[in-house]
């Protein structure tokens, strides 16, 4: 790609902006890897992360998607009426016909003067809210827009996806840039269609192509975007004080990391995959919310999403002054993550319906 092809493609939004709150949740079930692994494998086959988040019985994605923007909207201090937008990305939307994102509203008191609408795109689709989130308020269209990345992951029993997909997420309400707590400075988006994980129509578990999704699926992506954008901006990665990726594991955020020239002491805020696991359309946007709630005045951040299918959201943001105002407005995201309570696999397997009744 060249230089010319990265500016052109860099995306700034015509007015300055920004995150102006933000809000995490995660379940407080823990299935250890090493439970997944002692029911298919004999305790022999090893385990990728040390435990996954588990939804309860009384939670899916509309439950912990409001939890989130609850918390967004508590650190924002702002009328839910001027929302002008609620947007919901996830993989595992309780309905086939009948938008997570008009509860959302409703429950967080945005309509009905608002827009919503339900957004996929595999581990990306949170990201990609946030994307359409900055051209509605850049554009002037909105002065306020809410984007969520959330999700109740699913794997087939057995399968290697069962070990690390989780769920849980973050929301985040972008705004003026004078009122933001994270200045979005540039993104840029890059995709193909490389078929590294798919779900067809009424089938209960994804696919994916084993090895195939880390080249040419996740790398490829991850690092063209980050090049990019970071090109695009003319900055390397010493400029950045925190870089998070999309985490479906641990070795691949920390790989790609590695190749853009981070430090691990750059991305260990937002590395989360280890306790909580894959949180899909949640994990860039989570891990953000991470760095976030401990982020300093004037650090700057670099975010990228991946979702199968494929395609990578890379974002600049600079942290304000405005951080320091939103602490213990609300539950951090290692409050969440620390509010935990292990589970064993049959506990597992009730609360995520995977035993079937009739």
């Amino acid at each position: 790609m060249t230089e010319n092809q990265k500016s052109e493609g860099l995306m700034r939004p015509h007015h300055e902006v920004g995150i102006v709150g933000y809000g995490a949740y995660v379940p407080r079930f823990r299935l250890p890897a090493t439970e997944i692994d002692r029911m298919w494998k004999g305790g022999k086959g090893g385990a990728p992360i040390k435990e996954k988040s588990v939804p309860g019985l009384d939670e899916d994605v509309v439950t912990m998607s409001i939890e989130a923007a609850r918390n967004a909207m508590a650190r924002a201090q702002i009328d839910p009426r001027e929302i002008r937008a609620v947007w919901v990305g996830s993989e595992s939307h309780p309905y086939a016909v009948k938008p997570t994102s008009t509860v959302v509203a409703e429950a967080i008191g945005a309509v009905p003067h608002t827009q919503a609408a339900d957004w996929e795109f595999a581990c990306k689709a949170g990201t990609e809210a946030m994307q359409a989130a900055i051209g509605f308020v850049g554009s002037g269209m909105a002065r306020y827009a809410l984007s969520i990345g959330m999700d109740t992951a699913q794997g087939r029993p057995g399968d290697a996806l069962e070990y690390t997909a989780a769920a849980g997420g973050a929301a985040l309400l972008i705004g003026r840039g004078e009122e933001a707590l994270a200045v979005i400075e540039g993104s840029y988006s890059f995709v193909t269609d490389t078929p590294d994980f798919w779900r067809r129509a009424h089938a209960e578990y994804p696919s994916h192509g084993d090895r195939f999704t880390g080249e040419p699926a996740y790398f490829k992506h991850v690092i063209s975007a980050s090049e990019a954008l970071m090109g695009g901006v003319g900055r390397t990665a010493a400029d950045y004080q925190w870089a998070v990726f999309h985490q479906p594991n641990v070795k691949f955020p920390s790989r790609a990391a590695k190749m853009l020239g981070f430090a691990p002491e750059q991305i260990a805020p937002g590395l989360l995959s280890n306790r909580i696991g894959n949180t899909y359309a949640g994990s860039a946007v989570i891990g953000l919310t991470a760095v976030l709630d401990i982020a300093q005045p004037r650090d700057r951040i670099l975010v990228v999403s991946y979702g199968s299918g494929a395609g990578s959201d890379a974002f600049d943001l600079r942290v304000t002054d405005r951080i320091l105002e939103t602490r213990g407005l609300a539950p951090t995201t290692e409050d969440y993550i620390a509010r935990r309570k292990v589970i064993d696999y049959a506990t597992y397997t009730r609360y995520r319906d995977k035993l079937k009744m009739s």
